[in-house]
Formats: structure tokens, sequence, C-alpha cells
């Protein structure tokens, strides 16, 4: 019988991060539902459109398993849905059997860490879901919970501080070359567009930076194509500090060790 974790992100893009981080520890996709561990088949969607919107994305999770471990990597689709996901998820698999639960969440809306983590606490506690009292930490109990805040427990940021920490350390000409492009495109009042985001918001400023590089490694491809994809989390990458510190937190909350042949 495998050991099973749940993890829930704001996003797809959250996905293949926390995908990239447990990838080294022998966890693969899981690509066909005939290969799925039976404790997360509840997970898969039976119904089409998703409540009914034609135009919504299916909420399947990203499944990863090893002869050891298998772990469901889920999609809140959006900050303010992290304890619904929870919630609703816990009507479909039994939680008393997850050795470890956890969540990923950012704080690009220039908001404090302690205020975001307080709001999230309090809003758990109403559904009877208690969360260790300090972000980044583990509970002591037989079920590990945690919560990580991107980008570092402490800081104001999101996941895309973390990538162009990546970049700078592998790719840093092409990353000067995005920050050229999107200055230019910040600056540039020669046209207007009523959906055009203000780059001069660091949080959309880095996003944009983000989706430049992607975009170059993989165009035409989402920005978590790359992240799958590329080498923005693999070598030596995984060794700067706040990525070893959100990869050490995931292995201690699913209880992982590194295969004798650990890959990347």
């Amino acid at each position: 019988m495998r050991t099973y974790g749940y993890l829930v992100v704001e996003g797809p893009h959250d996905i293949e991060f926390a995908y990239r981080l447990l990838a080294p520890y022998g966890l693969e996709r899981v690509r066909l539902e005939a290969e799925l561990d039976p404790f997360f088949q509840p997970l898969v969607p039976t119904t089409f459109p998703h409540n009914g919107d034609l135009q919504a994305r299916v909420p399947v999770p990203l499944f990863m398993q090893s002869n050891s471990h298998a772990i469901a990597l889920h999609s809140a689709l959006g900050d303010t849905r992290l304890a619904q996901t929870i919630e609703e998820s816990a009507f479909s698999i039994d939680y008393s059997q997850l050795a470890g639960i956890g969540i990923i969440l950012d704080t690009d809306k220039e908001v404090a860490v302690t205020t975001r983590y307080a709001g999230l606490k309090e809003e758990f506690a109403r559904n009877s879901f208690n969360l260790p009292a300090i972000p980044g930490t583990i509970s002591a109990d037989e079920q590990r919970v945690g919560v990580f805040v991107l980008p570092d427990n402490q800081s104001e940021g999101n996941l895309e501080d973390l990538l162009l920490q990546c970049a700078e350390s592998t790719f840093p000409k092409l990353l000067e070359s995005a920050r050229k492009h999107v200055d230019f495109a910040r600056d540039d009042t020669s046209f207007v567009d009523k959906k055009r985001e203000d780059l001069s918001k660091s949080a959309k400023y880095n996003k944009a930076v983000v989706g430049s590089i992607a975009t170059t490694l993989r165009p035409g491809r989402a920005v978590q194509a790359s992240i799958q994809d590329n080498v923005w989390l693999r070598g030596n990458n995984l060794n700067l500090p706040r990525i070893k510190a959100v990869q050490t937190f995931l292995v201690d909350l699913f209880g992982l060790a590194l295969p004798t042949a650990p890959t990347q």
C-alpha cells in the first residue's frame, strides 16, 4: 500500500512548480486513468461540462506516483477557493488515510504574510480544519499538515519571484532581454487596450518577464508547459535557498526519500 499525500495550490503554474520539486524523488506523472491508484479515483471528474460551464477547465488534479507514494496536486483555480477545494475533496476521499495534507499559496496582493496566513487559518478553522500556527511549519500530529506561503513565508511575492531567481542562475542573458522587452511594453503609450495589464505593478511586471522567457523557450505554449519541460527547476537551481526550502517542506510533508538513482 502506498503512502498518500494531497496538495492544494492556487493555479496551474503552481501545479507544475510542485511537480518539478517532487520529480527527483521518483514520483512520475500519471497519464492513464487505468494506472491511477484506486484511492484517488474519486477525484477524477466523471461529468462534463463542469458545473454546466462549457468554457471551464475540467478540475482534474495532477497525480504523481512511485512504488511507495501517491500524491494528488490539486489546483483550486484561485486563492479564494483553497478551503473550498479541500472541503469538497473531503467528500470524495478518506482524509484519515492521507499521511500529509499541504497548501501552497502566495502573497502577490501586497498583503503581509502574517495577515494573509491569519485569514487563511480563520477560514479553515470555520470548517474544523486546523492549520499550524506558523506558515512553513508542519504539524507534529500523526497526519502532517502544513502551508507554505511563497516566496519564503516572510516576504511579499509569488511564484514568479522564485522563477526569476532560477532565470538569473540559468539563463541571465535571456532574462536581461526579457526585462528590456517588458520595460518597453510598460512604457509604450502608442495604443489603447482596455484589458491591458498595468506593468508598473511589481507582480504583473514579474509575470510578464517570466511569460516572455517561457514563450521564447516554448513558443506558443503556456508558462506551465515551460516550467514542466525546461530547466527552470532542474540541476543546481534546486539548491537555491528559497527553492530548496519549498522542496524540503514538501519532502517532510509527504515523508519522501531520494531513490537510489535520483532523477531530475
